[in-house]
Order: C-alpha cells, then sequence, then structure tokens
C-alpha cells in the first residue's frame, strides 16, 4: 500500500508539472501574440527587400542583423494579420523546452491550429532544421528569421537544401530612410540628410523611435556579443573578443591579416584570432573584402580589408576624437556593395597594384571587372584629385574596364583624364546620388 501510495504521489507531482509547464509555454506565446499585434500597429517604411517563396510550398527564411527589422518585415511583407503561429525564440524559457512538441501544442491552442508557423530568431533552438524539416512534412507553411549567417551559408545549405528561399534584410538604405521624410526634395535637403544616415547608420529604430544612436548600439553591440556569440559558441575568452571587435571597428576601412588579427587581440594563436573574427562576421557586426588577383591562392593570402555592417557601430563603439568622415563614406560604399553580393549580382574586391596604389572596391560580375570604384569625401586638393584617378585609370587599363568611379561628398561631373599613356572616363558623383540610383 505504501508503495502504491508513492508511486501515486510522484504521477501526481509529475501531471503537476506537465500541466504548469503547459501553461508556462501557453502564457509566454500568448504574451508574444499581444506584442506582435502591437507592433502590426506601429509605423511601417517599405524595406526594399522582397520576401522570397512566401506563396510556394518552400520555407521563406529571412536573414540579417538583429534589430534591422525582419520580424517586422516578415509580418507586413506576408500579410500575416491572421492564420499564422508566431513565436520568438530570444525567450530563454522557451529554450529549456525539451520537447519541442509542447511548444506546437501551445501554438495551436493559441492561435487556434494556425497553418503558418513564423519562428523568430530560430538559430537560438537546437537542432532546429530537423524541427523545420518534421514541421514542413507535417504541411506547415514556414517562416523563420535569424540573425547569422552561418544559418544561410552553412546550416540551410545542408539541411534545406532546394527546400528554402532566402531573402536577406540589414538596416535602412538610404532610400528607405528617405521614405520617413516624403517632404524632402532639395538638393540640399537631401545632403544634409544623407551626412545624417553616415554619422548614425541605418537602425530603424534610430530613426523611427528617435532613440540616442550611441546608446542604442552600445546596448545591441553587447547583446550581440554576449547572446549571439559567447553563449552559442561557450567563448572562453568573451572579453579578448570584446576588445577585438573595438579595434577592428576603429579600425574599418583598414587592411589586417591573421598576424595583425592575432597581435591585436594579443591572442596565443592565430587560429584563436581567426575564429573569433568568423564569430563577428556571422553576427553580421563585421565583414572582410579580399584583394583582388587572378590568381586565387594570391587572394586567399593576401591581407583584407575590414568594414562593419551600419556606420553607428564606429559612432558607438570606436575609439576616436573626432568624426572620421572619411572611413563612413568608403564602409557606407562598402556596406550597399556587399548587400549587392550577398544577393549573387555581384564578387566585391578592393585592389592594389605592385606600388601599392589601391583601388576602393573592384566589382566583378561573371568573369568581367565592371566597375571600379573610389571613395574621396573631398578631392579639392589637386594633389588628392590625381592620387584618386591615377589609381583607377592604370586599373582600368589593365582590367579593360571602362566605368570608372570616383564618389565624393559633393563634386559632380564626368571629365576625360589620362595619366602616362593610361585615359579614360572618369565619373564623379556625390554619394547622396550614388546611393539613390538603381544602377550601383
Amino acid at each position: 500500500m505504501h508503495f502504491q501510495h508513492h508511486t501515486a504521489q510522484k504521477l501526481t507531482i509529475f501531471v503537476h508539472y506537465e500541466l504548469n509547464n503547459a501553461q508556462m509555454i501557453q502564457n509566454i506565446i500568448s504574451g508574444q501574440k499581444a506584442e506582435f499585434e502591437r507592433r502590426l500597429q506601429e509605423k511601417y517604411v517599405q524595406r526594399e527587400a522582397e520576401l522570397k517563396g512566401f506563396n510556394t510550398d518552400m520555407i521563406s527564411v529571412i536573414i540579417g542583423p538583429r534589430r534591422a527589422g525582419k520580424s517586422f518585415f516578415a509580418m507586413h511583407s506576408a500579410g500575416l494579420e491572421t492564420g499564422v503561429g508566431y513565436v520568438n525564440f530570444d525567450e530563454e524559457r522557451l529554450l529549456r523546452v525539451e520537447n519541442f512538441d509542447e511548444i506546437v501544442s501551445a501554438i495551436r491552442a493559441v492561435y487556434n491550429n494556425p497553418k503558418i508557423l513564423f519562428f523568430d530568431e530560430i538559430q537560438n533552438v537546437n537542432n532546429w532544421e530537423i524541427i523545420v524539416n518534421r514541421l514542413q512534412r507535417d504541411g506547415y507553411k514556414l517562416l523563420l528569421t535569424g540573425s547569422n549567417s552561418h544559418l544561410l551559408s552553412s546550416d540551410l545549405a545542408t539541411h534545406l537544401t532546394g527546400r528554402h528561399y532566402s531573402t536577406y534584410v540589414f538596416p535602412f538604405s538610404f532610400n528607405e530612410i528617405l521614405r520617413l521624410f516624403t517632404d524632402i526634395n532639395l538638393t540640399s535637403d537631401i545632403q544634409q540628410k544623407c551626412f545624417e544616415y553616415v554619422t548614425r547608420g541605418g537602425f530603424p529604430e534610430v530613426w523611427v523611435k528617435n532613440y540616442d544612436p550611441d546608446e542604442y548600439l552600445t546596448a545591441l553591440f553587447d547583446s550581440i556579443i554576449l547572446k549571439d556569440i559567447v553563449k552559442r559558441y561557450r567563448v572562453r575568452f568573451p572579453n579578448a573578443l570584446t576588445d577585438l571587435a573595438q579595434v577592428l571597428i576603429t579600425n574599418i576601412t583598414g587592411e589586417f591579416s591573421k598576424t595583425s588579427i592575432q597581435k591585436l587581440g594579443s591572442f596565443n594563436s592565430f587560429h584563436t584570432a581567426a575564429k573569433y573574427l568568423s564569430y563577428l562576421e556571422e553576427a553580421f557586426l563585421l565583414f572582410s573584402v579580399s584583394r583582388f588577383s587572378f590568381k586565387i591562392t594570391e587572394q586567399v593570402k593576401s591581407a583584407k580589408k575590414i568594414y562593419c555592417y551600419d556606420n553607428g557601430y564606429f559612432q558607438a563603439k570606436a575609439f576616436k576624437f573626432s568624426i572620421n568622415t572619411g572611413k563612413l563614406f568608403e564602409n557606407t560604399v562598402a556596406i550597399e556593395l556587399k548587400k549587392r553580393e550577398l544577393k549573387g549580382e555581384i564578387k566585391l574586391f578592393f585592389y592594389k597594384n605592385q606600388n601599392q596604389e589601391e583601388v576602393d572596391f573592384v566589382i566583378q560580375q561573371e568573369m568581367k571587372i565592371t566597375q571600379l570604384i573610389q571613395v574621396c569625401y573631398s578631392i579639392a586638393e589637386t594633389k588628392v584629385k590625381e592620387r584618386e584617378t591615377r589609381s583607377l585609370l592604370k586599373a582600368g587599363t589593365e582590367f579593360k574596364c571602362d566605368r570608372l568611379i570616383v564618389i565624393t561628398n559633393d563634386y559632380e561631373a564626368k571629365e576625360q583624364l589620362s595619366w602616362f599613356g593610361n585615359t579614360g572616363e572618369i565619373e564623379f558623383i556625390p554619394l547622396w546620388r550614388w546611393l539613390k540610383t538603381d544602377e550601383k
């Protein structure tokens, strides 16, 4: 009798725990539903990205930096007012749930058996790809977001091959910011807004909710380091990782090698340094651009240039004593070109010849170099203009490329120039106009 009583007591406790656990999950998802519905009422800026695959039976995946507006974009692009079950996996209590079927059951209860499942920050879930595969086989339409580029480059390619469409969403572009200010028409006002964009960056909440960019991006930076890198990869030296990120952000537009990264972070091995850098790139904090060479082995071995995904990080986290407008202009251009590369439209490089004369950006499409771009805030000084155009003319001759561009602050012209037998037409275009054009 005592044994039976003890067993019944344990069973009662287990059932009570199960009920409490199920209720907890349901409460969390109900709270997220209320937040979801509130956010749908907030001001929305039409994004340049187009949601791919939503009207098919494929899985739609949206990838990009934290707080870039991925979920907001998904909600509005797919028209998700009804018929969708939404779960945000930035909630740690959900990540402790061992049986994912409990989460699905709660979604069914809260959303009345939805046919569409929208999972935010899916990369936080262990074995997410197995779960997603099973749910798709069960007939659900799936919409996923993630803040880790590895999700696209490796996980999706391995586990969802041929069964997903990917869309990138980044912080606001200049064109998207102009949609917030429909009364801006004068060139001087557009140019002023462009300078504001260059210095503040493009994170939506900085513009729509007028948050202080330095405070906002400092908190976001810390959150990305902790949530998306330290916890995810169980980083042993988080302070070294933070220091490396801050040093690299300070030195955007500069070159680095594996050994220089090792020295910057005082790492014992360049393998650790390279690994930490890859974490920063996967989390959409930084990206690198390779030096162009016709030999692939030289491309791999050569130093790379470093950029950050939003200028606001430079303002918030870099060691600096003044606004470095030149760096910010070049980083702005790099971001736009990187977006094109991630879409598969171009391949992006920089170039240096044997005399160390540099071209900031080399654009390759298929097997041809189609554009050579320099970024120079001011070319008022003759020596500066000669230096920038000389490198372009030489590279233009070498690559047989006739689209030569110098992006400036305010100078606009097309000039036929030559340098010791190297001739070509160079287009000088203000940054604001270049950002607005569809033919970058």
